[in-house]
């Protein structure tokens, strides 16, 4: 599957953003953070309660959108995600190549947030089909990821994933 650049970096925020590891008690900064590059230089990262929650709601709906089982499914939950999107589309080249960017530049860090991945998964969804989007099927894993596969076959997050699991099942093989 061969997807634009910048939307399928915005995708790509969206899965860390769902496998991010909301038992930490500082994840949304930890997470806020390590993806910085994504907001507008000056930015402020520093949330208070009701915006932290936000970004909460933001991962559990990407989640759901990956985890639903019907293309009806995905679209009821992929508009829920959009419903919280303010696209404000531009166009730049602050990074030396020209690309849109989906959230105002003055946006706070939660709308950015909200809009990138929003209108990311959108994309891959609207361009690719549904069946794209998964969670790994390794047990006790359950991350999501984006299916790039050329015939969608994939079935887990990572080729780690993929050996732990032909591994465990043929030493299940073995003894039995």
């Amino acid at each position: 599957m061969d997807y634009d650049t910048y939307g399928s970096n915005a995708v790509e925020l969206a899965i860390d953003l769902a496998n991010a590891d909301r038992d930490a008690p500082d994840w949304v900064q930890v997470f806020l953070v390590a993806h910085q590059e994504w907001f507008t230089t000056g930015t402020a990262l520093e949330l208070g309660p009701t915006e932290a929650t936000a970004v909460g709601q933001t991962s559990s709906l990407v989640r759901d959108v990956a985890e639903a089982d019907s293309e009806p499914e995905v679209m009821a939950r992929l508009n829920g995600l959009l419903a919280l999107a303010s696209p404000k589309p531009y166009a730049t080249d602050h990074d030396g190549e020209l690309h849109l960017h989906y959230a105002r530049p003055d946006a706070g860090v939660v709308e950015q947030l909200t809009t990138t991945v929003a209108m990311g998964l959108s994309q891959v969804v609207v361009q690719h089909g549904w069946q794209r989007l998964g969670v790994c099927s390794a047990e006790g894993c359950g991350h999501v990821y984006v299916d790039t596969s050329r015939n969608a076959s994939r079935r887990y997050c990572s080729n780690t994933c993929a050996s732990r699991s032909t591994v465990a099942a043929y030493r299940a093989r073995q003894r039995t």
